[in-house]
């Protein structure tokens, strides 16, 4: 059995540390979503305009679809807000409020249907992007008769974030070190799906130097299972002492019980045999390139 069905299916939260809620960041001056011309002029903002409803029924009814909490009740309510207000451009918020709201239940399917739904609104939506390609990336089996198909969209969407990333966020009243941590996020994101998808092709050298960009690119909040999959990718290139550093961070950033954390311990001990049972010192932080 490959090491990789060894490690659990994690669809990482999106929204982990954006700055993104349920409400746009409010332009200026002027709360979210509210509708224009109700506050006085400032100056433009950097990054892209954060969304705003025309009218003030159109507010009022993003709202209260805003306020919900149950992602099936934020489906309904995106829908039905989208059919009434057809040429709001709030339509994509909503839709992406729902999204969290699977992605928090761990729907994967239902967070990639609300990313879909995100991107018909705003195709070059970062975070979308993202939960679009997350799904297809650590779902698609080699049984898939469309396999090729899903594993190139995963890729194409994966790289297009990378650019977005830095175009489509509405900076906008947001502190420079939020933004940049937001950003720095999602380009961890980005990199572990790609570095997922040579991974699982078993384009070793590939998997590795993408799955350390990720590892470098949100060091404050460092996923286990692209810890892990480096480990496993240095392994696989025979690089047995640099492996076994990473499999030790990947044991101390999982749960003993876990299925990642079962892995990374099995992993460990295998790589501590080929290392003759000398083991590195442990490094709470991945090492830079």
């Amino acid at each position: 059995m490959k090491r990789a069905a060894m490690t659990t299916v994690v669809v990482v939260g999106l929204a982990a540390c954006s700055f993104a809620q349920s409400n746009p960041p409010a332009p200026q001056n002027t709360q979210a979503g509210q509708p224009a011309g109700q506050a006085a002029a400032a100056p433009a903002p950097t990054g892209k305009r954060p969304p705003q409803a025309k009218t003030q029924p159109e507010f009022d009814a993003y709202k209260a679809a805003a306020a919900l909490t149950d992602p099936a009740a934020q489906e309904k309510a995106a829908d039905d807000f989208a059919a009434k207000f057809a040429d709001s451009e709030l339509r994509a918020v909503l839709y992406k409020s729902a999204m969290h709201g699977y992605q928090q239940a761990n729907n994967a399917d239902k967070m990639m249907d609300m990313s879909r739904k995100v991107l018909n609104y705003d195709a070059d939506d970062p975070e979308a992007l993202l939960g679009v390609a997350q799904v297809l990336a650590e779902r698609t089996r080699d049984t898939d008769l469309d396999k090729d198909q899903r594993l190139a969209e995963a890729k194409k969407n994966a790289q297009r974030a990378l650019s977005t990333v830095e175009t489509d966020i509405p900076t906008a009243g947001q502190p420079p070190d939020r933004i940049e941590a937001y950003k720095g996020f999602l380009r961890s994101e980005a990199y572990a799906i790609l570095g997922t998808l040579e991974y699982n092709a078993k384009a070793w050298p590939d998997a590795e130097g993408d799955l350390r960009k990720s590892i470098d690119a949100f060091p404050q909040q460092v996923d286990p299972i692209a810890v892990l999959r480096l480990s496993i990718a240095l392994d696989n290139q025979k690089r047995y002492p640099e492996a076994l550093k990473y499999a030790s961070q990947a044991v101390e950033l999982t749960k003993e019980g876990t299925n990642a954390g079962a892995a990374a311990r099995a992993e460990k001990d295998r790589l501590t045999k080929l290392n003759s049972g000398t083991e590195p010192t442990p490094s709470s932080a991945p090492p830079k390139n």
